[in-house]
């Protein structure tokens, strides 16, 4: 995935994706992410919007990072935890992870690509449940 990303993408300018989605959300569309779990629905249906114009990954890799950053961003204010680098698990994925206190890895990221490619079939909403629920052995958050 080619990204080009000003502040390049690392833990510490995730935050600052994040507002930027926030900013472009409001001017763009008048949609309104206040940081709340509740807005996760919000960004899956700004997401579902872009798979039903045949938008892909490729196309829209900025703004699906950001909005990837946005929902890590709900994760570190709600369930705690903290961006860092992490190992690559697949040649699509990206190497910024949140790692909850418990030392679970949730890819935010990843999960929002994940619902571009596969629609309804990814939900973000329970991933985020699921997270802040404490299911799961470390690293489960990865996965579908």
């Amino acid at each position: 995935m080619q990204e080009h990303l000003n502040p390049p993408l690392e833990p510490g300018n995730a935050p600052r994706h994040a507002a930027a989605i926030v900013a472009s959300a409001a001017d763009i569309s008048g949609a309104e992410l206040d940081y709340s779990p509740e807005s996760i629905d919000l960004v899956e249906d700004i997401v579902d919007g872009f798979r039903a114009e045949g938008v892909t990954g490729e196309h829209m890799a900025e703004s699906l990072i950001a909005f990837g950053c946005y929902i890590g961003e709900i994760l570190t204010r709600h369930v705690g935890g903290a961006w860092r680098q992490a190992p690559m698990v697949s040649p699509t994925a990206v190497p910024l992870v949140v790692e909850l206190p418990d030392a679970r890895e949730c890819r935010p990221i990843d999960w929002v690509f994940r619902r571009l490619e596969f629609g309804a079939d990814v939900s973000i909403r329970d991933l985020y449940a699921a997270a802040d629920a404490g299911d799961g052995p470390p690293g489960e958050q990865t996965r579908t």
